[in-house]
């Protein structure tokens, strides 16, 4: 038995290096050797000392090679030349040739001056102690049974003081590998070892008898040398069965975390002994691609599997072998040659790996540690085998990237959700408890709702995915987009300071205002925002979080953007009050109306009252319409509020018409109102249980509600207008439509805004912006209705212009209902029935 160490450095839990175990056995074989040749040189016939030279070489030279991570141990058949040796020339002369053959062979195949004394002095004190065992045991004529096994019993013991060794030297220099290495020990010296030593015996008996017996020898060696050889064959592929085995039951106790590519690597360099295994991962969802290494010089990169452009890389995920590739420097090509040498590899297997990411992953086993044994065809069958396990490991590790992936992100956008942003803030701040400064803004999308409940959740869903594009786009480099829950994001600004994420905040808003092709129709992409910044408001996510939630509320009632402020606490509580005492306030009378009068500019007739809303709440007192119709909108209670509106204005109606006046009645309508789709029945059923006509209801509309392209492109307005009632728009100028617009919708007349009729007593300009709508809407074919009409010079200019219908406090300001009836009282006369009508008139006398 040979034993070859693979190579020189030695491996950290090494007691002794090759060197001096090269030493310690030169030590140990000297004393053998000289004790041997101590019997001196039998006269032979030098021809039988070469033939058993020359099979002593031969014997060597096949060998079945058992590895032991670095350490390899070589089982030969040299048992079956050794005990021919000892019986036919001596011990001094099997000596000398056993330590030829094995110092050839060792020089041969390159192995070490240190190897080359280990290897020939093991084989000296072989020789040595089979010729002590023979001095102690009965050796007669070869013919006799008890010196059969005499030499029986020296070479095995032989055998095993050499294998006992070798083991002991892989242990020094390499630490205890296992069982296994004691395993091969026994299994050589009870199988092999007698029956080369009966062959041999038998050759000796047969050339004894007759020189012709050699013809019968020959065949029958060779025949031995094929069967040793087909054992070697077998015993490797039962190794590489029992490889992919282990590699399996290995693969099973591999968890399914962040580790597991580094364990699966791990053990596929320990299954086939490599010096290096490279397991490269395309990128996976929020995971940049990564290349996982295990060598013995502890290395994590080397030049090659990385690169898209490598040959061996390229060959095996393209699929331009059938199965792993498998390359070895002695029969590469000249480009296969500068692959491995850009590795600092001889020999090579390379294989894909499939991935749930669609681009296949890359795997390479690099050089076994044994400086004889090769790669070959069987660990090529090998890591097919194990390709399957390797799989199913890695889908199993990117399952489990999945459903980390999913449980931190939003399953629409992709974009990270409130738990990561969490973790992310809180992160952020850990790390500098002391000066770490980081901005968060939360914005909500302004018409998220309308989309919904107008074009369906398919529509919306589209408006978010173009919201969470602009945000990433406009957002800065180092900026976290999130999604929170329905409209709303959130931009975490790691560093900046409450102005500068209040500036960036602002940008941002301008910068995502726009207008958004979303299910066929051009929609308004509009954001609300809330700005809170660390640690002045707040140093850990949850506070943080909370605090732009509060500033996000305030925002909707403001300029779009606001920011935190602890009287802002007291809001958000009172707007939380509000908004649960909403529907109880309507049943308690709490929310009342007002109505304003709206007069004919010419005959001064009151053609009509606008209904406006109002809210005595006990606790807070009155509360502004616009916050508690805005809240109304966003917790969903707007369509009560407006039919609760519509239910008191249709009342008064009814009233005034068992007094037999014709007094028209105008409700506001919310642009979300418009999107409801049982508005038109709820309209249609409060006229009826009133029993008010159509003609008598005037719905004031927004400007920037009716222009919007999924109200235009819906049949509700037309669908109201058919109902017998005006639709009015109201505060025009204000927005972004034109009258041109208004040609194709069931309008009927237009509100200029106040802001205009205010300044025309003093602005020459503000005079000829209402005059140019008054012209353009009778152009159109509607009337006009001028609000804000406070002094006579203004109302003398809007006659002139020839205004439709006046407004304001020149004429009355909104009234409760009681006080409406003493002011009609006051200041209002009765005209007859005009010709045709059933009712009478009302009027304001001058």
């Amino acid at each position: 038995m040979a034993e070859q160490d693979a190579v020189e450095q030695r491996p950290r839990t090494a007691l002794l290096g090759p060197s001096a175990i090269g030493w310690l056995s030169l030590v140990i074989a000297l004393p053998a050797a000289l004790w041997v040749g101590s019997t001196g040189f039998l006269l032979v016939n030098p021809v039988v000392v070469v033939a058993i030279l020359a099979g002593l070489v031969v014997a060597e030279c096949y060998n079945l090679h058992v590895e032991f991570r670095r350490q390899g141990v070589s089982i030969s058949a040299t048992e079956l030349v050794f005990v021919v040796a000892l019986v036919e020339v001596g011990p001094t002369w099997t000596a000398l040739t056993r330590a030829l053959a094995v110092g050839a062979v060792c020089i041969a195949q390159r192995f070490s001056p240190a190897k080359v004394i280990a290897n020939t002095a093991v084989a000296v004190v072989e020789v040595a102690v089979a010729f002590g065992v023979l001095q102690l045991l009965p050796v007669g004529e070869v013919t006799e049974p008890v010196t059969w096994l005499s030499y029986l019993v020296a070479v095995a013991l032989a055998t095993l003081v050499g294998g006992v060794l070798i083991r002991f030297a892989i242990v020094a220099t390499q630490g205890y590998p296992g069982r296994a290495l004691w395993t091969s020990l026994l299994l050589a010296t009870a199988t092999v070892t007698p029956m080369a030593v009966l062959v041999g015996l038998s050759v000796l008996l047969l050339v004894d008898a007759t020189v012709w017996s050699l013809l019968l020898i020959a065949p029958l060696t060779m025949g031995l040398v094929l069967l040793y050889r087909r054992f070697a064959a077998v015993s490797r592929e039962r190794q590489d069965l029992e490889k992919v085995y282990a590699f399996a039951r290995q693969v099973e106790q591999i968890l399914a975390d962040e580790d597991g590519p580094r364990r699966l690597v791990e053990a596929i360099r320990e299954l086939f002994n490599a010096e290096r295994v490279a397991l490269w991962l395309p990128p996976y969802l929020d995971e940049e691609p990564r290349l996982v290494v295990a060598s013995d010089d502890g290395r994590s990169w080397y030049d090659g599997p990385s690169d898209p452009d490598d040959l061996f890389r390229r060959r095996a995920t393209e699929g331009a072998v059938q199965g792993p590739l498998l390359v070895s420097l002695t029969r590469a090509t000249e480009a296969e040659a500068v692959a491995l040498s850009r590795r600092g590899a001889h020999d090579l297997l390379a294989a894909p790996v499939a991935t749930a990411a669609g681009e296949p992953g890359y795997l390479e086993v690099c050089d076994r540690r044994h400086d004889i044994v090769t790669f070959a065809d069987g660990d090529r069958a090998a890591l097919d085998s194990m390709l399957t396990h390797v799989n199913a490991a890695i889908r199993q590790q990117q399952l489990l990237t999945q459903i980390r992936y999913d449980a931190d992100h939003d399953r629409l956008t992709g974009l990270p959700n409130r738990q990561r942003l969490a973790v992310e803030i809180d992160q952020l701040l850990e790390a500098d408890p002391l000066a770490g400064r980081a901005g968060l803004i939360l914005a909500s999308l302004d018409n998220y709702t309308e989309v919904t409940d107008t074009l369906g959740h398919a529509a919306s869903d589209e408006l978010l995915l173009v919201t969470a594009g602009l945000l990433r786009e406009h957002a800065p480099p180092q900026a976290l987009v999130a999604r929170m829950e329905g409209e709303q994001f959130a931009v975490l600004l790691p560093g900046l300071s409450l102005p500068a994420t209040e500036r960036a905040a602002r940008r941002l808003r301008e910068a995502t205002s726009t207008r958004a092709r979303v299910a066929g129709l051009d929609l308004e992409v509009t954001l609300t925002i809330g700005v809170a910044a660390a640690p002045a408001h707040g140093a850990d996510a949850g506070t943080l979080m909370q605090r732009a939630d509060v500033a996000l509320l305030a925002g909707a009632g403001k300029s779009g953007v606001a920011s935190y402020h602890p009287v802002l606490d007291q809001q958000s509580l009172r707007r939380l009050q509000l908004g649960t005492e909403l529907e109880q306030a309507m049943a308690d009378g709490d929310i009342s109306v007002v109505f304003q009068p709206i007069i004919d500019a010419r005959t001064s007739d009151i053609v009509s009252v606008e209904t406006l809303v109002r809210w005595a709440h006990p606790r807070y007192g009155a509360v502004a319409p616009d916050e508690f119709i805005h809240l109304a909108e966003q917790i969903g209670r707007i369509g009560p509020l407006t039919d609760h509106v519509l239910d008191l204005a249709l009342a008064r109606c009814r009233r005034w018409l068992d007094q037999d006046i014709a007094l028209s009645v105008a409700v506001n309508l919310s642009a979300r109102c418009l999107t409801e789709p049982d508005l038109v029945d709820r309209v249609r059923r409060a006229l009826r249980r009133h029993a008010v006509p159509g003609e008598l209801l005037t719905l004031e509309l927004t400007e920037g509600s009716v222009v919007d392209d999924s109200v235009r492109s819906s049949s509700v307005l037309t669908d109201l207008h058919a109902l017998g009632l005006r639709l009015s728009m109201d505060d025009f100028g204000t927005g972004y439509s034109s009258l041109s617009q208004l040609r194709h919708l069931p309008i009927d007349e237009v509100k200029i805004d106040k802001s205009f009729v205010l300044g025309m007593s003093t602005s020459q300009s503000e005079s000829f912006i209402a005059r140019s709508i008054i012209e353009l809407a009778h152009n159109l074919g509607l009337r006009v209705v001028a609000e804000g009409v406070e002094d006579e010079l203004t109302r003398n200019l809007l006659a002139e212009m020839g205004c439709d219908k006046l407004q304001g406090f020149l004429v009355s300001r909104p009234l409760p209902d009681e006080r409406l009836e003493k002011w009609i009282l006051a200041r209002t006369g009765v005209r007859s029935a005009v010709p045709g009508t059933p009712h009478r008139r009302l009027f304001v006398r001058s």
